[in-house]
């Protein structure tokens, strides 16, 4: 992949954050430093630091597509569809779980990225505690 001072500018943005970011977020940061980039070049500079296994893509469940950068400590994530919390897995709890899908399927991952959602301890403890609970 051809370097561009715009996947300079993301990686070093994706690089220098402690959130994952949508392409609008990327665009505005980049925009502040490179105020002749336009939206499209900014798009097709992230698909390509995609491609190239540079940055991840990912649906973290808040309407829009986010991107951060794969670092060379591999991490995942658990998301509550109720309250929103993030819980970051290692890698290393990961691990298993790919190696017996490769195993099974005779697949070789290339996932650098696995998002699961479901509900939190503390939600469930909610909707226990919740008149409605009862209902189901």
């Amino acid at each position: 992949m051809r370097s561009s001072s715009v996947s300079l500018a993301i990686l070093d943005i994706l690089e220098n954050n402690n959130e994952h970011l949508s392409a609008k977020e990327v665009y505005e940061k980049i925009h502040g430093r490179l105020t002749a980039t336009n939206p499209s070049t900014v798009y097709r500079a992230l698909d390509r630091l995609v491609h190239a296994g540079m940055i991840s893509r990912s649906d973290l469940g808040a309407g829009a597509t986010v991107y951060e950068r794969v670092e060379h400590h591999l991490h995942h994530h658990l998301i509550c569809q109720k309250c929103g919390a993030v819980i970051t897995l290692d890698h290393i709890q990961v691990q298993p779980f790919f190696t017996k899908i490769e195993e099974q399927t005779g697949y070789s991952l290339c996932t650098n990225h696995l998002v699961l959602f479901g509900t939190c301890p503390d939600c469930r403890e909610a909707a226990k505690e919740s008149p409605e609970y009862g209902d189901r």
